[in-house]
């Protein structure tokens, strides 16, 4: 009867210090590093065993019965890690020598070393076996139960005779039910630790989604106001293209009716002058219709590429021959520069390359009135993601109004200017950046731009040699 009374003294304090440690654990180490938390528990096994040892039953001055071993049943559950579960072992077995270093304590420290071993190899069935928790730890229990009444038979210093017939029949039993009672227990705590870990992780998941939702709150307010903004852009754009559209067609059509009832009474000259307003207003009208479908065709993905051999060296001639007139009518330096280095032929889409640098020019000296406009086809050498890529360049420069800043991110996009009734004054569509930006994309390269308001503008079309 006194092993049963202090076994139950061991189990009352072991879950004490049971309870201690989840109030410790649940307010202290929950919020620590992980590898502090394998700490904490190795040092906490290990002092609930000496904390059995302390409180054993004394069968001599040197002998000790406990259940010192049940920490490391626990341990085998709760951390299935060899390395641990050996410095648990070995060290319960080492809190062993102070209570005297003796030939009792030497054989309780290599008991719980063995037992400790015998945990690691355990540790590795537990992780691979998909038997339920409760089937593990009634095999552990007997195991460690089993291992620690064989070692105390082979290295105690009690007699094996009277071991068995006297101290095992009742210690044997005792400590199976008690490591389950004690288990049971444990398992109770926790379950309770990972009710509260999953609390936590769900308040940390739904105060995740709740920032997640405020930030796409957040961005969908952005893009209400966006298509809030392209609407009115787009209404003005209409406005200004309403405009647009009939100046040309208000010529047309009051120069042919002049025309329709001079009854022969114009002279040559002034028929020819007409015809050519005439002229001149269906061009201006056929770019503003070509735009408007460049830019359709763009945003449904129809605009055909034709990629074939491209002569760069045509290039500078076809362009000084459509802007020498307009240089010399606005008294602009025209220059166009072709570097050695650049290849003779490019393998591209010459159609669309050349719309680009139309665009380009045409806005350049558009909204330059004094100084010049330069066109410079030069290579360079450029990182494009993780490789370095060779470029033909065409650089656009002109002394020009410029461009602000602050007005530089929505230069490209469409029913965009920098100034809203920049239109009005210079006239045109407004589409031309817009749809050389998406050409060139569609090309395969890009355009860039450097400008400041009143010191003119730079614009750089890439293409991939």
């Amino acid at each position: 009867m006194e092993y049963l009374k202090i076994f139950f003294v061991n189990t009352s304090l072991l879950i004490t210090v049971s309870y201690l440690a989840n109030l410790l654990y649940k307010h202290v180490i929950s919020h620590a590093p992980e590898q502090a938390k394998k700490v904490s528990w190795v040092a906490l096994a290990i002092f609930a065993g000496w904390v059995s040892s302390v409180f054993g039953y004394r069968l001599d001055e040197n002998v000790i019965f406990d259940l010192r071993f049940v920490p490391l049943i626990v341990s085998t559950l709760a951390f299935p890690q060899p390395f641990l579960l050996i410095l648990v072992g070995v060290g319960t077995g080492l809190t062993r020598l102070t209570f005297g270093i003796n030939e009792a304590a030497v054989a309780g420290v290599l008991n719980l070393s063995i037992l400790g071993f015998v945990c690691a190899g355990l540790s590795f069935w537990v992780r691979r076996s998909v038997s339920s928790i409760v089937n593990k730890g009634l095999t552990i229990i007997l195991v460690v139960n089993l291992f620690n009444a064989l070692n105390i038979i082979a290295f105690g210093v009690i007699p094996a005779r009277d071991y068995i017939t006297d101290i095992m029949p009742v210690t044997f039993p005792a400590g199976l039910i008690l490591s389950m009672v004690f288990a049971l227990i444990i398992r109770d705590f926790q379950l309770e630790l990972l009710r509260n870990s999953q609390i936590q992780r769900a308040n940390k998941l739904l105060s995740e989604q709740t920032e997640e939702l405020h930030k796409n709150k957040i961005v969908l307010e952005e893009r209400a106001k966006q298509l809030t903004l392209a609407s009115q852009y787009k209404s003005e754009f209409l406005a200004n293209m309403s405009h647009e559209l009939r100046t040309p067609l208000n010529s047309i059509i009051n120069l042919s009716q002049l025309i329709e009832e001079s009854d022969a009474s114009l002279s040559m000259e002034e028929t020819s002058q007409y015809g050519g307003m005439i002229r001149r207003s269906g061009e201006d009208l056929m770019l503003l219709i070509n735009d408007i479908l460049d830019l359709s065709k763009v945003e449904a993905g129809r605009l055909d590429i034709v990629k074939e051999e491209l002569n760069v060296s045509e290039i500078p001639e076809l362009l000084a021959m459509q802007f020498e007139v307009a240089a010399l009518q606005k008294g602009l330096d025209f220059r166009i520069t072709l570097d050695e280095d650049v290849p003779p032929t490019l393998h591209s889409d010459p159609q669309r390359v050349q719309q680009i640098l139309r665009n380009l020019l045409s806005n350049a000296f558009k909204f330059t009135s004094l100084g010049s406009v330069s066109l410079t086809i030069r290579m360079e050498e450029r990182r494009q993601r993780e490789s370095r890529q060779n470029w033909v360049v065409f650089d656009v420069q002109d002394t020009g109004i410029g461009i602000a800043p602050e007005k530089h991110a929505i230069i490209f996009e469409a029913f965009r200017q920098a100034d809203a009734t920049i239109s009005r004054k210079y006239g045109g569509t407004g589409l031309g950046l817009s749809i050389s930006h998406d050409l060139a994309r569609l090309l395969g390269g890009f355009i860039t731009m450097q400008s400041q308001e009143g010191e003119g503008s730079k614009f750089s079309l890439y293409l991939p040699l």
